[in-house]
């Protein structure tokens, strides 16, 4: 589809808001995502899927939505699998790669399958948490360590535990959110992410950012509500590592079956510069905080023109992942 004439799209609604424990911040991706549409000619409106019913996108007569929903009920598949039953053609990831990538610990196995480098894990199932089987973690994973919960996202619920004290309590935390709990190996070092816009082999990686993260406190509200966090894209790594870091990249997002676009978090380890992939973001954030927006820019590519981008490649499974 071109790109230069907006009203080929139809009339699309911009889904944001749900409600997941992410509702605040898909909110402001979505208000961002709508603007930057309508500011181009898109006939866009706002659709919040925990306030209406979804069968009103069918009977208002919606072409294509933009899925800026974060978190369950939004990138889990959930609303990709109504708007396939819908027959309206969504952004981002279909069903299975959406519901795959929520989950970290199917990520991670589906990675570690492939040979992509990943940190250790120990899965917490709900009926596995019990004193032993909590404080028996850190002699498997080393410390410090990684507690949060697998189906969530925007840092929430995590916990880095230094000690076997504080295992108890960081475990409690995440199961606030998720009844399974991941537990990882902790990766000293670098914390970069890496976006990639398209489908199967002609997916590109855009320019890696870097994070620095005050005190490595690259958390909900550093995220999101401060200015603390220095962001570097160019990322100003050695061009062998950059590159290394969007093959893997591109490697994960292709075998989870990914398309549209999505993002992966990667860890660089300080003692020997090897990446570890951490997870997929298959409904990445748009907010003006957000990498996505800032890795596009790095590479010529203007706020509006990425949501015109993403919006051009709303598909449905049924189709094949095509228009």
């Amino acid at each position: 589809m071109s790109l230069q004439d907006p009203r080929l799209f139809g009339k699309v609604a911009v889904l944001f808001g749900g409600s997941s424990a992410e509702r605040e911040i898909s909110t402001m991706s979505g208000t961002g995502v709508l603007e930057a549409l309508r500011s181009r000619g898109v006939d866009a409106h706002a659709f919040d899927p925990s306030q209406r019913e979804l069968t009103d996108l069918k009977r208002e007569g919606f072409a294509r939505c933009f899925v800026a929903l974060h978190g369950r009920h939004g990138e889990d598949g959930t609303v990709q699998g109504a708007l396939e039953l819908l027959g309206i053609p969504y952004t981002g990831s279909g069903v299975m790669a959406s519901s795959v990538a929520m989950d970290k610990v199917m990520t991670k196995r589906i990675w570690q399958a492939d040979g992509l480098p990943t940190p250790k894990y120990v899965r917490l199932a709900f009926d596995q948490q019990s004193r032993e089987q909590v404080m028996a973690v850190p002699d498997v994973l080393g410390l410090p360590l990684i507690v949060k919960p697998p189906r969530e996202g925007s840092s929430i619920g995590v916990t880095k535990v230094e000690g076997y004290s504080q295992m108890q309590d960081a475990v409690t935390l995440s199961a606030k959110y998720d009844a399974d709990v991941l537990c990882e190996e902790f990766i000293e070092g670098e914390e970069v992410t890496c976006a990639v816009l398209g489908f199967g082999l002609d997916a590109r990686a855009l320019p890696v950012v870097r994070i620095a993260a005050p005190e490595g406190a690259y958390d909900y509200q550093n995220k999101y509500f401060t200015d603390d966090v220095k962001y570097h894209c160019p990322s100003g790594l050695p061009a062998e590592e950059e590159h290394e870091i969007q093959r893997i990249t591109l490697a994960a997002y292709r075998t989870l079956g990914c398309r549209g676009w999505g993002r992966a978090d990667v860890m660089i380890r300080a003692s020997d510069r090897k990446p570890f992939l951490l997870e997929m973001n298959t409904s990445p954030g748009m907010t003006s905080h957000s990498l996505v927006p800032m890795s596009a820019r790095a590479a010529g590519i203007a706020y509006e023109d990425l949501c015109l981008r993403v919006l051009a490649s709303a598909a449905l499974d049924a189709t094949g992942g095509s228009q």
